[in-house]
């Protein structure tokens, strides 16, 4: 008999964290590795962000609180879905959480049960599948090719639909192929939705604010209103605010899910850190300037990316619409040969000899659920992007 529980046997460790993890060890030992794994923005958090957190410390405002938020934070919430998506919530169809993932998380453990399935299209953020095995679902991939621009059909998701489909889980853009639905796009696939009235949206917007050229954001319950009834809108401060540390995600559904959410979470974490809440008010309703210069700083960086990596021999690399991930296909690379002697077999292996050999650290593709790919963030600085990429292209040079 074992002592662990067996639910810890259907899912796995975060790989993006433990790529983030191993560099960083090698760099503690003296290794000259440049880490482009962590899914995070390089940029300090905005002033008057930190500003507002120092004065909720100096306030004396870091007591418990309501177990899923401040109602200074709800109405925040509510004020930006209205402004930027044209949604209208009530402070009681909005849960705050410690960061998007446990919001996420929350709702599985609320809705699912032993034959619920959840329809995940792939290339996934690696927590998807993992957090509906802990919830007790079982995880549908869908996959999106780089052929498709990483997205799916309507018709994919007609097919995977049975009568067990509890949730359709959407990411736009996408962690990790930075892909973005277009209005028509996500129409096409909220009109399936509409047919199967069992199935319920949950959607991460987490990167809604990082959309590059002529990209417009939108979400399925602002594309079709019809779904709102059974759509549950996730976001977050994290990326758009560089806020990654400070863990707020929020969500807006229906009053019954959101009720249900704040039960799990009662008796979980209980409410996020109170500091941060009033941090979140400040990025919400505070002034928004610094998102389009931001903006502009993650389209150069996403341009010299792409143009980089497609001169590397057997890479090929598009260019997505949004977030700060690349995710180039090295199809043409496997079953070669390192300079250093590795036999690149699948992804992974491609991903363990570029650290090892010229202390890149990437993620592979087989952790977002479609291979043979690698991810890139390049939320860190032109001078590690170009120093990277090169060396990206050299080890691609010398496979034989």
């Amino acid at each position: 008999m074992t002592f662990l529980s067996a639910t810890l046997d259907r899912v796995k460790p975060s790989p993006t964290i433990a790529v983030t993890t191993k560099a960083a060890e090698l760099k503690a030992a003296g290794r000259d590795v440049i880490g482009l794994g962590a899914g995070e923005p390089d940029f300090d958090t905005p002033q008057n962000i930190k500003d507002a957190a120092i004065a909720a410390i100096n306030a004396g405002k870091t007591k418990y609180t309501a177990v899923d938020g401040i109602p200074e934070l709800k109405q925040a919430i509510c004020a930006k879905f209205a402004r930027d998506n044209g949604l209208t919530y009530s402070p009681a169809q909005v849960s705050v959480g410690t960061g998007g993932k446990q919001v996420l998380y929350n709702a599985f453990m609320a809705t699912l049960n032993a034959s619920d399935e959840v329809i995940i299209p792939a290339p996934y953020w690696v927590s998807y599948p993992d957090m509906v095995l802990l919830a007790g679902g079982t995880p549908v991939t869908v996959e999106a090719t780089l052929e498709a621009n990483f997205k799916i059909t309507a018709e994919q998701l007609e097919a995977a639909i049975t009568p067990k489909t509890k949730w359709f889980l959407f990411n736009s853009p996408s962690n990790p192929t930075g892909a973005g639905y277009s209005w028509d796009e996500l129409k096409a696939l909220t009109d399936v939705l509409l047919r199967h009235p069992h199935v319920w949206v949950m959607t991460d917007d987490m990167y809604e604010h990082l959309a590059y050229d002529d990209f417009a954001f939108c979400t399925p319950a602002q594309v079709e209103p019809q779904l709102y009834d059974r759509t549950l809108t996730v976001n977050g401060v994290s990326k758009a605010y560089a806020m990654t540390g400070w863990r707020i995600g929020y969500a807006a559904g229906p009053e019954a899910l959101i009720k249900a959410m704040r039960k799990v979470q009662s008796q979980s974490t209980s409410n996020p850190c109170s500091v941060s809440q009033w941090a979140a008010v400040e990025a919400l309703n505070g002034t928004q300037d610094f998102l389009a210069p931001n903006n502009e700083i993650f389209t150069r960086r996403r341009d010299l990316v792409v143009e980089m990596l497609n001169q590397a021999p057997g890479i090929v690399c598009p260019k997505p619409e949004g977030a700060f991930y690349v995710y180039p296909s090295i199809a043409e690379c496997i079953g070669k040969t390192s300079a250093g002697g590795a036999l690149i077999e699948n992804d992974e292996a491609f991903a363990t000899a570029l650290l090892e050999e010229k202390g890149v650290a990437v993620v592979f593709g087989a952790a977002f659920g479609l291979s043979p790919n690698f991810r890139v963030s390049y939320a860190t600085s032109d001078e590690a992007l170009k120093e990277a990429c090169q060396r990206i292209i050299d080890f691609c040079n010398a496979l034989k």
